[in-house]
Formats: C-alpha cells, sequence, structure tokens
C-alpha cells in the first residue's frame, strides 16, 4: 500500500486537468491519513490479540477441510459447478503455483516454531491458512472442471488430506513453541511437514496432464533399468544398421525434447501428448544405444557408451520434470531458462554419445551435431521476457563482436578444409561455429530481454531480498561442477577449474545471503538466511581441503573423499534454493511483463535469420566434404555465407540501435530543449512585466504542483545517476519519468510567477526553475554518455557532478517554496513530507547501518528533543506571532525527518526485535501528532485570530511533547545505561553553560554572597562533594564494562554529584565577595574544568558500553578517566590555594597551562565541528592572544600574583576562542585542503608557543631571574610569529575577497548598505499608509494628504537611490586606488570614512523622520511645520553626504555622475514636499479669520490676549534657535575636516 501512495504522490504533477490533479493529491492525503489510522489500530490489536493467530489459523483450516468435503459430496452428487470465472486451465494454473506458496510458509512455520519465535509464527500460521484458502478453491475449480468424476473425487480428497496435515502441522507448532528446544517436538514437526509435502504433490499430480508425465518418467526410469545389468542382450543388428538406428532415434529424440518445450507453454493436453511422445522415443533411442553398445571392441568402451546412456536418461527426466513444473506455473522465476537448459542438456548428451560410438562418413556427425546444438538454442529466441543469462547489455554487445569474429574465422576454415579435404580440421571448425552460433543466439536472447524490459511501456515485477534465478545459476553451476571434480575422466586442469566454479557460485551465495539477512526485518529469516551461508561457506571449505588432497595425488581414495564432501555442499545449496528463495517474506520474485516487443523484434528477427542460415551453411557444409568438386554446391554456401554474414552485421547493428535508454534520452533532451527556450520568453514577459496572471487556479495550488513536480524530480536524480553508471536496462525508465515532469514544472511556475506581485519573486522562481533545468539537461547528456555501462569509467564523474548540480538546484527551488509556504501558511508539502517519512519507518529493507544502537539513540535524543522545544515555542507564538508558525513548522518537519531516518537504523540495530518494534511504534506516532501539529499551525496563520484553532494547536503540540517524551522512554528500554548517559551529558552541559555565565558575572564584578560568609565556611563541603565525585567517577568508568542498570546508576549518581559539586564552588566563590573578581574567576573555572571532563567523560562511557577491552572506544574511556582524575586533583589544590595569596596565582596558572594542553588535545582529534565560521571571526579572535601575551609578558616581569592570575584567566578564554574558531574556519565548506592544514598547524603552533610562554612565566615566579625574564621577549615574538601566519591564512581562506573587519572603507560600505536598508524599509512603511478618512465639505480639497504621501514617497524612493550610489561611488573610489583596501594612511581614510559613514547615516535618520512625520500629519496627529524641517533636513543630510563623496572622487567619473543625479532627485522631492506644505499651511492661515469684539472691555481683553501669545511665541522662537545653535556647535565637533572646510 505504501508503494501504491508513493505512486499517487508522483503521478499527481502529471495530470494536466487541475480540479483531477487536485482530487488525486486530496485522495493521496487521505489516504496516508487512513493506512496512519490503520497502522494504529493493527498494532492495538496485534498486542491484544497477537496470541490468538495460532488457534485463529488452525480453526480457518478445518473448516477448509469441511468445505472439501462438501464438494466431494456433491461431486459424488454429480451437483458440483464452476464458480463464475472458473475454467480448467486458470484453476489448474491457481492449484500449482498456490502450492508453491504453501510450501513456503510451511517452511517459515517451521524455522519460526524451531525458533521458539511466537509473533512470527502467528504470521507463518496465518499466511499458511490464507494460502490454503486459496488452494481449496484451487482445487474445488479443478474438479468441477472435470468431467470424469473420479479425477474429480481424487482431487478433492487429495487436497482435504493436504488440510488434514496442515491442521496438524499447525498444531504441533503452537506445541512446538512451548519448549522451543525439545527434539522431540521437532522430529514430530519434521514428520509432520514431511506428510504434508507429500500430499501437496500428490494434489499436483491430479492435475490434468501431470499424471500423463509422471506416467512418461516412471516409462523412462523403467527403461533406464536396461542399462544396470552386467550383462548386454546379443546383437541382432549389423553395425551399419545399428549405426543408422541410433542415428535415427537420436534426431527422433532430439526434436520430441523441442515439443515437450513448446508444449509446456500449451495447454494440458499438449504436454501430455508430448511427453507420451518423448518417452517413447527415449524407449526407442535406448534399444538402439543398448545395441550399439554391443557391437564395442572393448569392456572399457562398452561401460562408456552405457555411461553416456545413463547421463541422457537423467536429462531427459530433468526435461521431463522441468517441463511439468513449467505447466504446473508458467510464472515462476527462472523456470522457462531452466527448461531450456534441461533441452540443451539432452542435446549435448546425446551429441557425446553420437561422437562416441558411429562411424560415419568424413565430418558427418560434427555437423549433426551442431545441427541439434543449433535447434536446441533457437527456443531462446521465442518470447524472451526472462533474462537468459548475467551479460549486461554491453557485455552482450562485446560476447556478439567476439563471437561474430570467431564465427567468420570459422567458417572461412569450414570453406578452405572442404577445397582442401582435410576433414579433422573440417570438423574442428565445425564445432567451433556451432559454439560461437550458440554464443550469439544466447548474447542475442539477453539483448532482447534488456531492450524488451528497458521500454519505458514495460513494467516490471518488484525485486525482493535475493534474486532467486541467481540462485538456481548458481544451484546448478554447482551441482555440475560437482559432477565433474567426482568423474574419473576429468583431467587436473579439469578439476581445478570445476573448484574455481564452485568457489566463485557459493562465495556468490554467501554474499547475497548476508545482504539479505542485512536488509530483512524478519529476524527469523534474517537468522536462517545466516545459518544457511555458514552452512554453504563450512561445505565449501570442506571441499576445498580434499581438492588441494586430489590435486597432490589424484589417487581413487582422493576422489572418493572428494565426491563423499561435494554431497553435504549439493544438499545446503539446494536446501538454500528450496527454502530462502521461496519464502514470500523474503522474496518477492523478479517478473516482467515487457510491452516493448516491437523494440526486440530487430534483433529477434536478425538472430533468427543467423540460425537460418547457419542451419542451411552446415547442411551444404556437411554435403560438400563427401563432393569437395560440386561446383553449384559451392555456389549455393557461397549464398548462405553472406547470408551468415549479412544476418550478423544487422544484429550488430540493431544492438547498437536498440541500445536501452538511448532514445528515451534523446527524447528527453529534445523535451528539455523546448522546456528551457519556453521559460527564457516568460522570463523576457516577466522582465517587460507584461507575463499575463493566471486567475483560473489559487496561489497553494500552484504552490503545491510545483513543490510536489520538484520533489519528484529530486526523487530521480539517484536512480538516474546509479542506471547512467551501471543499470541500462532501468534508464529509459528512469529518464522517461523525469521527462514527464517538466511540462508540470513550466504550468506550475509559470503560474506562481503571474501570482507574485512583486518583480524580483518573479524572476527568483523562473530563475530558479531555468537552472533547474539546464542542471537536468547537463544530467541527461551526461547520462546518455554513460549509458548504463559500468565499464564506461570515464563517464561516471561527470554524471555524479551533474547529479550534485541538479540536488543543489532542487534544493534552492525546494528553499524558496517552502519559506514561501510557511508565511502564507501552505502546510500541504510538510504534511506530505513527514507522511512519507512514517512510511518509510516501515520499509523492510533498512540501508545498511554505519554505526552502533548507541550512535543512532544520541541522535534521536537530539532531534526528539529539538521537536519538543520547537512545539512549546509554537505554542508561545501561537498567542503572540502566529505569522512566525510557518517557519516553526517547517523547523518540526525537518527535525522529524531525521528522526524518523535514525529511528529506522536504530530500531533495525537494536538488541532486541521488541525493543526495536517499540521505537518505531513511538516514532510513528510522534509523526502523527507532527502532522496534526503542522495543520493547525497553519490554519491559525490563515486566521490568525481564530480561537478555537488556537486551542488545538495548544493541544496538539502538548500531545508532541507527550509523545517525545514516549520515544525517550523506548529509547531508554533499548539501552537504559547509555540513555542515562545521554541524560547525564544533557544534565552537564546546562552546568557549563551556566558556569560560564556565572563567570561572565563575576568579570563584571558582579558575584555577592547572599549573606555574611566566609570561604573556609564551604571548603570542606567542596573537598567532600569532590571525592564523592571521584567515587563516581570510578563507578561510570567500570559500569562501561557491566550491565546496563549499573551504567545507568552510575551516570545518574555522578549527574547528581557534578551538580552538587558545582552548587558549593559557586557560593564558595560568591563568598569571597567581589573584590577580588579574578580569584573568583580562577575558582569557577576550576569548577568547569571538571564538569567538562566529566562530560567528556559520559560520552567516551557511552560509545564504550559493551565493547570488548580492546575495543578503541576503551583506550578512549581510559584517556578520559586520567583527564578526570586531573582536573579533579586541579580543583582540589586551587581550593586550597585559593586564600594562599602568595600562591593562588601560580595554581591559577598551572590550571590555565592544564586546561590549554587539554584544549589542543580536542583540536586535534579528526572530529568535524559541528558550524563554521568566517575568516574575519577568526582574525578578531587571534587579536585577544596579542593582548594575552603582552600581559603575561608583564605579569613574568612584575611577579606580581594578582597579574598572574589575571594572565591566566585571560590566557584560557584567549587560547579557547582562538582554538575555536580556527577549527571551525578551517573546516568551513569553501577552503581548501591545502589552506585547512595550514590552519590548523599554525593554529598548533600558535597555542604550543603559548603554553611555553606561560610554563615560563610560571619558572620566573619560581627563579625571579634577569635572565629569565629576558627570555620572556623571545618567547612572546615566537608567539607573535605564530599569530601572523594565523592571521595570514585567514586571508588566503576569502582569496581575493578577503577584507578588514576595521578597515574603514568597509565599514563605511556596510554603514551605506545599512542605511540604504533603512530607507527601503521606511518606504515600505509609507507604501502601506492611507489619508484619514473625514467628512467630504464643499469648500475644501481632499488631496492634500495624497500630496504629502506621493512626496514623502518620491523622497524614500530617491535617498534609496542616493545612498545606493554613494555606496557605488565608494567602492570605485578603493577600485581606483584612492582609498586603499588596506588604508595606508589610515589616519586620512578613515577620517574621510568617518565623515561618510555620518553622513549616510544623518541621510537614513532624516528619511526615517520624514516618514514619521508623514505619517503623523496625514493621521492628523502632527503640523506641517513639522514635516517642512523634516523635509529641509532631508535635503541637508543629503548636501553633506554628496559632499564626503566628492572629497576624493572623480568628478567626470560615472558613478559621481549617478551620485549626483541620485542628489539632485532627492533635493527636488524634498522642495516639493516643502512647498506643498507650506502652502498647505498658508492656506490654512487664511482660512483662520479673527473675529473681533465690538464692546470696549472685550475689545481690550482680546489685545492683550493676542500681544501674550505673540511675546510667548517670540520667546519660545528665541529658544529654539538656541537650541539649534547648541547641537550644531556639538555636532561640528564631530565632523571631518573636508566637511568643516565645506562648512566654513
Amino acid at each position: 500500500i505504501f508503494f501504491f501512495f508513493m505512486a499517487k504522490l508522483s503521478a499527481v504533477p502529471t495530470v494536466t486537468d487541475q480540479a483531477a490533479a487536485m482530487q488525486l493529491g486530496q485522495c493521496a492525503k487521505n489516504l496516508a491519513t487512513c493506512l496512519a489510522e490503520l497502522r494504529t489500530a493493527a498494532q492495538k490489536a496485534h498486542e491484544t490479540c497477537g496470541p490468538l493467530e495460532i488457534d485463529s489459523a488452525l480453526s480457518a483450516v478445518q473448516t477448509l477441510k469441511s468445505e472439501l468435503q462438501d464438494a466431494k459430496m456433491a461431486t459424488l452428487e454429480g451437483q458440483l459447478k464452476p464458480l463464475p470465472g472458473q475454467s480448467l486451465e486458470k484453476c489448474a494454473q491457481d492449484l500449482g503455483s498456490t502450492s508453491k506458496a504453501v510450501g513456503s510458509s510451511m517452511a517459515q512455520l517451521l524455522t519460526c516454531a524451531a525458533q521458539g519465535n511466537e509473533h512470527y509464527t502467528g504470521v507463518a500460521a496465518r499466511e499458511t491458512a490464507q494460502a490454503l484458502r486459496t488452494l481449496a478453491q484451487a482445487a474445488r475449480g479443478v474438479a468441477a472442471s472435470t468431467v470424469e468424476p473420479q479425477a474429480a473425487a481424487a482431487m478433492l480428497d487429495s487436497a482435504c488430506h493436504v488440510m488434514e496435515g496442515s491442521a496438524m502441522l499447525i498444531h504441533e507448532a503452537d506445541q512446538a513453541l512451548v519448549c522451543p528446544g525439545d527434539a522431540e517436538s521437532q522430529q514430530r514437526l519434521a514428520q509432520v511437514a514431511k506428510a504434508v509435502s507429500h500430499s501437496l504433490n500428490n494434489c499436483v499430480n491430479c492435475l490434468p496432464g501431470q499424471k500423463d508425465v509422471d506416467m512418461a518418467l516412471r516409462s523412462i526410469g523403467e527403461a533406464s533399468k536396461k542399462l544396470l545389468v552386467e550383462n548386454l542382450p546379443p546383437c541382432s543388428k549389423s553395425f551399419q544398421e545399428a549405426q543408422t538406428d541410433l542415428n535415427h532415434t537420436a534426431a527422433e529424440l532430439n526434436h520430441s525434447a523441442g515439443d515437450v518445450v513448446q508444449s509446456s507453454r500449451g495447454s494440458s493436453n499438449q504436454l501430455a501428448v508430448a511427453s507420451g511422445k518423448f518417452s517413447q522415443d527415449f524407449d526407442e533411442f535406448l534399444d538402439a544405444g543398448i545395441e550399439m553398445a554391443g557391437h564395442t571392441q572393448s569392456k572399457d568402451d562398452q561401460i562408456q557408451v552405457i555411461g553416456n546412456l545413463k547421463n541422457i536418461s537423467m536429462a531427459s527426466s530433468k526435461l521431463l520434470l522441468a517441463a511439468k513444473s513449467l505447466s504446473v506455473d508458467p510464472g515462476a522465476a527462472n523456470a522457462k531458462n531452466l527448461l531450456a537448459a534441461a533441452a540443451r542438456a539432452v542435446t549435448e548428451s546425446i551429441n557425446q554419445l553420437i561422437t562416441l560410438c558411429t562411424q560415419q562418413a568424413p565430418g558427418q556427425k560434427e555437423c549433426d551435431n551442431a545441427l541439434r546444438e543449433l535447434e536446441a538454442v533457437r527456443g531462446m529466441l521465442d518470447n524472451p521476457n526472462e533474462p537468459v543469462s548475467d551479460l549486461s547489455y554491453f557485455d552482450c554487445i562485446e560476447s556478439v563482436m567476439e563471437n561474430s569474429k570467431v564465427l567468420g574465422e570459422s567458417m572461412a576454415g569450414i570453406s578452405q578444409h572442404c577445397k582442401m579435404g582435410n576433414v579433422p580440421a573440417f570438423g574442428d571448425c565445425v564445432g567451433v561455429a556451432s559454439k560461437a552460433l550458440c554464443g550469439l543466439t544466447e548474447a542475442a536472447g539477453q539483448a532482447s530481454y534488456l531492450v524488451g524490459v528497458s521500454d519505458p511501456n514495460s513494467q516490471s515485477g518488484h525485486q525482493g531480498l535475493v534474486d532467486p534465478i541467481q540462485f538456481a545459476r548458481a544451484n546448478q553451476a554447482i551441482q555440475m561442477a560437482c559432477q565433474n571434480l567426482v568423474d574419473p575422466a576429468s583431467s587436473p586442469s579439469q578439476v581445478l577449474s570445476a573448484a574455481t566454479i564452485v568457489a566463485k557460485h557459493t562465495s556468490a551465495l554467501c554474499n547475497a545471503c548476508r545482504l539479505a539477512s542485512s536488509k530483512t526485518a524478519n529476524p527469523v529469516a534474517r537468522r536462517h538466511f545466516v545459518q544457511s551461508a555458514k552452512e554453504v561457506a563450512n561445505t565449501t571449505a570442506n571441499l576445498v581441503k580434499t581438492i588441494k588432497a586430489l590435486d597432490g595425488d589424484f589417487s581413487d581414495e582422493n576422489r572418493e573423499r572428494c565426491r563423499v564432501a561435494t554431497t553435504p555442499l549439493i544438499e545446503a545449496v539446494c536446501n538454500k534454493i528450496t527454502k530462502e528463495h521461496c519464502k514470500l517474506n523474503c522474496i518477492k520474485h523478479i517478473s516482467f511483463q515487457s510491452q516493448g516487443s516491437a523494440a526486440q523484434e530487430p534483433i529477434l528477427r536478425s538472430a533468427r535469420s543467423m540460425l537460418d542460415s547457419s542451419t542451411h551453411l552446415l547442411e551444404t557444409a556437411r554435403s560438400l566434404i563427401l563432393n569437395p568438386k560440386d561446383p553449384p554446391t559451392w555456389s549455393i554456401l557461397a549464398g548462405h555465407s553472406r547470408t551468415v554474414s549479412d544476418s550478423i552485421k544487422s544484429l550488430i547493428t540493431s544492438i547498437r540501435d536498440k541500445a536501452p535508454g538511448q532514445r528515451e534520452c534523446d527524447q528527453s533532451i529534445d523535451s528539455m530543449n523546448k522546456s528551457i527556450r519556453d521559460i527564457e520568453q516568460v522570463s523576457l514577459a516577466a522582465v517587460s512585466q507584461s507575463l499575463p496572471r493566471r486567475d483560473d487556479i489559487s496561489m497553494e495550488a500552484l504552490q503545491e504542483q510545483l513543490t510536489s513536480a520538484v520533489q519528484e524530480i529530486g526523487h530521480l536524480i539517484d536512480p538516474i545517476s546509479t542506471a547512467a553508471r551501471g543499470e541500462a536496462a532501468q534508464l529509459g525508465h528512469k529518464v522517461t519519468q523525469l521527462a514527464s515532469y517538466f511540462e508540470p514544472v513550466i504550468v506550475a511556475s509559470v503560474g506562481l510567477a503571474s501570482k507574485h506581485a512583486d518583480h524580483q519573486q518573479q524572476m527568483n522562481i523562473l530563475d530558479q526553475t531555468k537552472t533547474l533545468f539546464e542542471s537536468a539537461l547537463q544530467m541527461l547528456y551526461a547520462a546518455k554518455e554513460g549509458g548504463g555501462n559500468p565499464k564506461a569509467s570515464h563517464t561516471h564523474d561527470a554524471i555524479a557532478e551533474a547529479a550534485q548540480l541538479m540536488k543543489e538546484a532542487v534544493d534552492d527551488i525546494m528553499v524558496t517554496l517552502n519559506e514561501a509556504a510557511s508565511e502564507g501558511g501552505m502546510v500541504g508539502g510538510m504534511v506530505e513530507s513527514i507522511a512519507e517519512s512514517i512510511g518509510r519507518m516501515d520499509e523492510g529493507t533498512p540501508p545498511e547501518p554505519d554505526g552502533t544502537f548507541v550512535d543512532y539513540q544520541t541522535t534521536m535524543v537530539k532531534f526528539s528533543k529539538a521537536i519538543a522545544i520547537t512545539a512549546q515555542e509554537m505554542m508561545t507564538k501561537s498567542v503572540t506571532c502566529p505569522e512566525e508558525l510557518g517557519g516553526l513548522a517547517s523547523q518540526v518537519t525537518v527535525d522529524y525527518s531525521q528522526l524518523a531516518q535514525q529511528g529506522r537504523l536504530a530500531a533495525a540495530t537494536a538488541e532486541s526485535e521488541e525493543v526495536g518494534s517499540q521505537i518505531k511504534t513511538r516514532v510513528q506516532e510522534l509523526g502523527h501528532s507532527c502532522i496534526y501539529l503542522v495543520q493547525k499551525a497553519g490554519a491559525l496563520q490563515m486566521s490568525p485570530t481564530d480561537s478555537f484553532t488556537k486551542r488545538e494547536l495548544i493541544e496538539y503540540a502538548r500531545a508532541v511533547t507527550e509523545k517525545v517524551s514516549m520515544v525517550l522512554s523506548a529509547l531508554q528500554a533499548g539501552n537504559k545505561g547509555t540513555q542515562a548517559c545521554i541524560t547525564a551529558a544533557s544534565s552537564v552541559s546546562g552546568i557549563i553553560a551556566d558556569l560560564d555565565t556565572t563567570i561572565m558575572f563575576a568579570s563584571a564584578g558582579t558575584l555577592n554572597a547572599e549573606n555574611e560568609e566566609s570561604f573556609a565556611d564551604h571548603r570542606e563541603n567542596i573537598l567532600k562533594t569532590a571525592k564523592a565525585l571521584v567515587e563516581d567517577t570510578k563507578l561510570l568508568v567500570s559500569g562501561a564494562a557491566s550491565s546496563q542498570d549499573k551504567l545507568a546508576q552510575a551516570a545518574q549518581s555522578s549527574a547528581k554529584t557534578i551538580t552538587q559539586l558545582t552548587d558549593v564552588v559557586k557560593l564558595g566563590a560568591a563568598s569571597m565577595g567581589s573584590e577580588d573578581p579574578e580569584t573568583q574567576v580562577v575558582l569557577i573555572n576550576a569548577i568547569r574544568d571538571v564538569a567538562k571532563a566529566l562530560a567528556e567523560l559520559i560520552s567516551a562511557t557511552k560509545c564504550a558500553a559493551g565493547k570488548a577491552a580492546d575495543d578503541p572506544s576503551m583506550y578512549q574511556l581510559k584517556s578520559a578517566a586520567k583527564v578526570m582524575v586531573t582536573n579533579v586533583t586541579s580543583l582540589l589544590k586551587t581550593v586550597k590555594a585559593v586564600e594562599d595569596e602568595a600562591t593562588r596565582g601560580t595554581r591559577a596558572l598551572e590550571a590555565t597551562i592544564e586546561c590549554i594542553k587539554q584544549e589542543l588535545t580536542v583540536f586535534q582529534s579528526k572530529d568535524v565541528p559541528e558550524k563554521s565560521t568566517t575568516p574575519e571571526e577568526f582574525i578578531r579572535m587571534t587579536k585577544g592572544i596579542t593582548v594575552a601575551t603582552a600581559k603575561a609578558v608583564a605579569a613574568g616581569n612584575s611577579a606580581q600574583q594578582e597579574d598572574v592570575i589575571s594572565t591566566a584567566n585571560l590566557s584560557r578564554k584567549a587560547i579557547s576562542d582562538m582554538l575555536t574558531t580556527c577549527k571551525q574556519a578551517a573546516y568551513h565548506p569553501e577552503v581548501g585542503e591545502d589552506v585547512r592544514s595550514k590552519a590548523l598547524l599554525y593554529g598548533i603552533e600558535c597555542t604550543t608557543g603559548y603554553t611555553d610562554l606561560l610554563e615560563h612565566v610560571l619558572l620566573v615566579l619560581q627563579k625571579p631571574t634577569a635572565e629569565q625574564k629576558q627570555q620572556l621577549v623571545a618567547l612572546s615574538k615566537k608567539v607573535a610569529g605564530s599569530v601572523t601566519e594565523l592571521i595570514q591564512t585567514a586571508e588566503a581562506m576569502k582569496g581575493s575577497e578577503w577584507v578588514d573587519p576595521e578597515d574603514p572603507t568597509v565599514i563605511a560600505e556596510t554603514e551605506l548598505l545599512g542605511a540604504a536598508a533603512s530607507i527601503e524599509a521606511a518606504a515600505k512603511k509609507l507604501e502601506q499608509l492611507k489619508p484619514r478618512a473625514k467628512p467630504k465639505q464643499a469648500d475644501e480639497s481632499l488631496d492634500f494628504e495624497e500630496q504629502i504621501l506621493e512626496a514623502a514617497k518620491s523622497i524614500a524612493a530617491a535617498t534609496s537611490a542616493l545612498v545606493k550610489s554613494a555606496s557605488a561611488a565608494q567602492r570605485e573610489l578603493v577600485a581606483q586606488g584612492k582609498v586603499g583596501s588596506i588604508p595606508a594612511n589610515a589616519v586620512d581614510d578613515g577620517q574621510w570614512s568617518q565623515g561618510l559613514i555620518s553622513a549616510a547615516r544623518m541621510v537614513a535618520a532624516a528619511t526615517s523622520s520624514l516618514c514619521e512625520a508623514a505619517n503623523a500629519s496625514v493621521q492628523g496627529h502632527a503640523s506641517e511645520e513639522k514635516l517642512i524641517s523634516s523635509a529641509k533636513q532631508v535635503a541637508a543630510s543629503t548636501a553633506q553626504l554628496l559632499v564626503a563623496c566628492k572629497v576624493k572622487a572623480n568628478q567626470d567619473s560615472e558613478a559621481m555622475r549617478r551620485l549626483q543625479a541620485a542628489g539632485n532627485a532627492v533635493k527636488r522631492a524634498s522642495d516639493n514636499l516643502v512647498k506643498a506644505a507650506q502652502k498647505a499651511a498658508f492656506d490654512k492661515a487664511e482660512d483662520n479669520s479673527v473675529v473681533v469684539k465690538t464692546k470696549f472691555v472685550g475689545g481690550i481683553a482680546q489685545i492683550i490676549a493676542a500681544q501674550e501669545e505673540m511675546l510667548r511665541k517670540e520667546r519660545e522662537l528665541e529658544e529654539a534657535r538656541k537650541k539649534l545653535a547648541h547641537i550644531r556647535q556639538q555636532q561640528y565637533k564631530f565632523l571631518p575636516s573636508e566637511l568643516r572646510e565645506d562648512q566654513s
């Protein structure tokens, strides 16, 4: 069902009808949901009813027996009628194929019961009952369709016996589960199984036609008894008559063998007639052979003839058995090839006999043998829908070329030796030509099969864990090689050749079983595969020993030992063939239903023509060797020779032209080129703003279509790459599938681009689509060149490179789509991704695990906690910021995908099957909760105010958190101890982070005790807790080699103790008071070192748990334990010395040196850092070393303990930061291997040099002499040299693009770009503003606010262009050399840069103020005066920016012209706004008419009030002028000299 679900998803992008596509996609999602619910229900049902499966199966089988008995009664009464749709042939085939299914499920039942696995025994019992139900229906149909009542009754009787035996077998299996190792129950099981197998054979033998084959087999067996007599009967014919009779009967038997092959594919009556005829011809041939044996001259010759007759008898029996097997189950894997091989074996054994005992005319028997061989291989060309050999397509081409060359030489030899009458050489040439023709036919058949399979219309069956055809071929090859080994006539070279064949095929079988055992999730099958491989390997080893002895001495005794050793090997291989490859839970037979017969026909036609003309040529040559002087015959021979040559040329041409995948690659390349042209046309339309908008479909639907199509393209990259490098038969399928997504991608991407109003987004989508198509085109060219030829290694690098480029293009467009989807609340793609991850958990073939369960456990804990944290954050954001939920949902999807992948591997590597199943179940349940959470996040983004959806999201987030805890508990059940280690490591990481924070507080002088206490109050508590931690450390180390429970206790105890120790040390540090922060930091650093060492020890313990004593992880554990003891000892020394002012500096320095050495050890490890950093950050960190070095030298010279403590603390941080950033920068993806090596080397040299400096400071403190102090300078210079080399390496990391982060010009450019971004943000804010709504008045203009907004928008746009132009001008100055990338005159350029920076900032600030003023003005909250002032400030700051840029610029440069134009645009826009605002203010003033009071007193009061207001305004104006002058005076002090001169 999972594959069906994935097929539906793959088909969605290719459906052109939008309604149908949406419906199909929705149905696929609904199916995924239903499957998830069904899986959960099935798991619960299994937990409840699992033990009842065996009883249910037993009851079902007993019911089937009763139904068959009722059918028999109806048969005797003549009332049994076939059901609708049943026919004799169909029911017979169903019964034959089902009998094999019953046998395989019963074999699995036996294996599971023997191993005591109740779960899989129940599964096998259920499958057995289901197979028996199909068998009973088929048996009833055969009986109902049979005319003879007795035959019908016999069929039903045999089926009843099968049911009866099967019921007994299931019952015995149930009993065997009680005591799995009981020998008596196992014996009973084997006996019952043998009886059931016999009943199944009897049931199959009741089929029409099978009895006749059995009669023919018995007839051959009876006739062959004539060969066992000691004395042959006397001859009754002359030698010539006996020879003629033998040739005639041989031809008849060979022809009958061909009839058997043909009839096995027809009706049962045809097979009955053919098998009867074959047994009759065999009887006649045997009599002729015995007659010929009587004419032999010696006893040895007679024994050889009788031996050949026995071989023919055995080959004939195998032929009939193969025909019988094929007629019973025509769809069985390799059945047709086995039948063809059996027919060829009959022909070859006949040829051997004829060659041995006939004395024909010259060259006759060689030609006859060749003709029989060609007739035998002709069947390979009849409907080749199964592989003929193991040859690849390109191997077929090579085989055809080699054999055609050999055939040409042998044909020339036949003609030449005919003319010369050289009969022995003629015979040799005929034999060589026959072998070459057989090789050509085999290669042609295999090539036509591969062509048919590679046709896109063909359908291939689902390949299982092992290839049954490979097993069958290996079985046949091993048996034939073993026969050659024990054959007395075998030469030493033949013995060695046979031994090589045995070794080759047994090795292949063992490898196949090993791979199958690693892929299957069924523990019973896995164990059985491993056991079978061991059995084959052991028997092969025993055989090889006897072969070595035989090679040294070809005695009868050694040959007998060799024969005895072959028997167990053959039995082991046969056991594997009959059991492993037939198990339905392990094997899905490969079957191809080819629709590419038209593509096969040219190859088959050429091969048939070759065989026909070769047959005629050999017949002509046979007559010509007797009469070389016959000119007409020579003419006929020449004609046939030309026909053979032409047909071989045609064959070679056809195979080359029909190379798999080439035609599909050409078609896809043409389609891709057309798609690229289409997308270019659309891009041109988008550039010209003429892209028509698509309104018939929503943006969400288009986004889902594009996402789905791109995902499917991404899924095809690896399959195409694999096919192009070595699987030619799959290349056409995959390329055609890829081409089917071109059109949907174009339609969806163009539609999505048309929906976007932003031109940049339009072009981004179209450009990324074009990039994807171009990378796909490159992939197609590379795949066509590779063609699936594994020997074309020169193309493999190009294929891998094209695949990588295509993956990057897919990733880029998926990132864009996911970001857009998460912003818009479209979560369909995320839901599909999670559902796909859930489905993949149940796939039975996980990838080969690279790590251990502990590795996957650790990673799963990390991703589980990440999901829980994100779910908690989604709960918060649902209330405060719903628009951010999309990004969080995307993060949940990514984390769950990783969790599911790791969970699948963890389940595969778990110690017990129960734990693995529990992990899978819990991870899948978490996935369902994640789906619901993501869906609600999308719904809430669509309607942020929906309280019901908000409440549901919070509930699902809590459910996710709960499911995460269940996943963690399932992991803990797998390895309780290692899970406890993971939890403890997490706790210690939190402690380390807390200590880092405490160090910051202590460094700032804010770490104080809460009450009056001294350090002495805490000293004893610290020492006691530290000793307890040492004891926990010992338990932790010993716990790695003990049980998981003890390891868990040790990990929990150590985490608890380090927490207590940290708390008491922090209290002790706080009690020292903030007056001595450096000593506080020393103490906290000491406990931090202990915590860090404990984290490393816990990690090493987790990796070493359960490992052998000589495992490398054990050595790492011992090393971590030593570091832990060292750091605890250092803590104890620090605690004792911290109150001693005379020694605490020395102790701090010793601890720092030890810490740096440990950091250096970590730095030198091969571990790749989780994240990378920039070279600029790296350089910034190296500057701390320079400061610390100077401080260390000063501390050494002063020999003051306070200076030493400060140096120790500073050195620790400086070196740690440098090493961390050095490694992160060195492992940046863009850094080359040579630069990385240099960076790591110089990092080590710098650290080593600095350690030497600190050690020398320590020496100076102990012996402060002048000579010792003088050496400090030399050591500091060494450190400085290392820092210089580090900086140069950092510059090399960036190459020519490197910039100094402290460079004023770089700062200027950054500020310019920041100002531009600020202005653009303000402009976007203006775009969203609308004037306030107010009632219409007849005498008032309504467009003032509109004018303000438009003017403000134009100013914002103009200032944005201005600042960008300033940035371009600054870059031009750097390019011209007027301002250096690394300035020669730092003061001069720095002043210029500061002026540019301040001006850019002023422009940005003024523009922002303008936008705020415009906003306030249109909303009625500010005056026009504020708007005018803001506009004037924009103009002033623009002038300053222009001055700053002109100082060093070339006035005639293009950048300066653009800058001047941009400045003028800003000035014009500002002036327009000022004029509009002033006009509005003037108009407003005119409208404010004053009403004068007429009364005297009122008029005086009115005048006084007006004068008062005027005086107040004048005073306010004066104060505002003074304030402005003061501000300008203060700002003038900080302006660069260039701006001051200009203003002066």
